[in-house]
């Protein structure tokens, strides 16, 4: 980036609240991360209050008068819940439909019954994939795992086998493709087009997560080889349904965003005219907010209606699909209130004037400072945000594509090796009765496989395109 450049992009922005030079506003930003670290790591404190801590220390350290630090990151919250936070409240809606109905379930099942043998993680690699466009990761691990224990108990696979191939669909979506909440955000702090990054996402996600689902479950099967754990495995949803939604319904429904929002990038790139009438329909109907909506209320007939849901029931789901994702509303807006502090603290600008000198690649950049956080705090929503916040005007120069790339690297990042200190972490080892061990080597590996992988395959799209 060039020193003109750097000059535009500082006239066009609001004087920092704080006249701290760079040594200070770096140790502030190291200082600002080691309090929520800190606060999340040793006093196990919400994610929420840390991130709203660190941003008001942040603007401590950095000797920004507390009011207006306070003002930096009310308005950070607020802009970032207003950009995402309707847009993750209806994926909520949708994966609630999708699991309440027997749909998802449906979709396993259709699935499964044309899968055998060595074609079994590449199905489940599929399953977890097409589950997770909708689902938050935790919901849709919760949903899977019932699939996997009995895929590998009556098949006789090895857990590893059918089990890593689930969750790295799971993962790679969470990571990579909107509208999950991290590529939401990070799309939202650099200004990256919705529908190019969907497109992109895709692109990069499909060999990642060959590479970590069915090619490294044969690896993960030598290393920790052991079976389904004799538990009961918990009733699924649709064995209290009398019917259940067609598998090609549930499938429509599910894709209907991912192909309006790809509709409108592809109308963008081909017509490229703002005042042409089919360009403007496509705006409007590729709106992420259009999109999406749009399948909830297909999703209630397709879904809710098929499977015999009454129009209270139908009421009580999208009730029920609302209160989980308070706590993730609340992160991610914390995490945009970080972001603006950072940004208003004259960090974003330090780091284009030092970056000037740097011949480290700016993709480059934004994956080592995600693997960074995400290796500290051990939440990729988080790594995702302040990573965002802090690279975001570096995007100030690049084209669309890179811009959209910037997302995926931070994702990308955001992936890396989760340990002790996430979790996911957890969660997975419970459910598959693992060691620490054996979580390490298994989950860990394959987490870190996908960051480096979908990294690695986003620096190589930023030279041929």
């Amino acid at each position: 980036m060039t020193r003109l450049s750097v000059e535009m992009l500082a006239a066009d922005t609001v004087e920092p609240i704080t006249s701290a030079g760079h040594a200070r506003l770096g140790i502030a930003v190291l200082l600002g991360i080691a309090v929520i670290v800190l606060l999340i790591t040793r006093f196990k404190l919400h994610a929420f209050l840390a991130l709203t801590i660190g941003s008001l220390a942040l603007g401590a350290f950095a000797g920004a008068p507390l009011d207006k630090a306070i003002v930096s990151f009310t308005t950070g919250l607020g802009s970032t819940v207003a950009g995402v936070g309707v847009l993750i409240a209806l994926g909520a809606i949708l994966g609630r439909l999708l699991a309440d109905s027997g749909g998802a379930d449906q979709i396993v099942d259709t699935i499964l019954a044309k899968a055998g043998g060595r074609a079994m993680p590449w199905a489940m690699v599929l399953i977890a994939s097409v589950i997770g466009l909708p689902l938050f990761f935790e919901v849709g691990i919760v949903l899977l795992i019932p699939v996997v224990l009995m895929v590998a108990r009556r098949g006789n696979y090895s857990l590893m086998r059918i089990g890593i191939p689930a969750l790295a669909g799971l993962s790679v979506m969470h990571g990579l493709i909107p509208p999950h909440p991290g590529p939401l955000v990070a799309i939202d702090a650099v200004e990256a087009n919705l529908g190019l990054t969907l497109a992109l996402g895709v692109l990069v996600a499909v060999p990642t997560v060959i590479v970590a689902g069915p090619v490294f479950s044969r690896y993960a099967a030598r290393w920790v080889d052991v079976q389904a754990p004799d538990r009961m495995v918990p009733a699924r949803a649709s064995e209290d349904l009398e019917k259940r939604p067609s598998f090609g319904a549930t499938l429509a429904t599910m894709l209907l965003p991912v192909v309006l929002m790809l509709a409108k990038a592809l109308v963008d790139i081909v017509v490229d005219d703002p005042a042409d009438m089919t360009q403007r329909v496509f705006d409007v109907v590729g709106a992420p907010l259009i999109a999406l909506l749009a399948a909830v209320i297909v999703g209630m007939f397709t879904l809710g209606r098929a499977a015999g849901f009454t129009k209270d029931r139908i009421a009580e789901t999208t009730e029920k699909s609302l209160a989980p994702i308070a706590g993730i509303l609340l992160i991610v807006g914390a995490g945009g209130g970080f972001k603006q502090t950072l940004i208003d603290s004259g960090v974003g600008r330090m780091i284009l004037e030092i970056s000037e000198d740097w011949s480290i690649p700016a993709l480059l950049l934004a994956w080592l400072i995600a693997v960074a956080i995400r290796l500290a705090t051990g939440s990729a929503t988080v790594a995702t945000i302040s990573a965002a916040g802090l690279v975001a005007p570096l995007a100030a120069d690049m084209s669309t594509t890179h811009t959209s790339l910037l997302v995926l690297a931070i994702g990308a990042g955001s992936l890396f090796f989760s340990h002790v200190n996430d979790a996911g972490f957890w969660l997975v080892k419970e459910y598959f009765g693992l060691d620490v061990g054996q979580t390490v080597k298994t989950w860990s590996v394959m987490e870190t496989i996908i960051s480096v992988v979908a990294g690695g395959l986003v620096l190589l799209l930023s030279l041929v395109i």
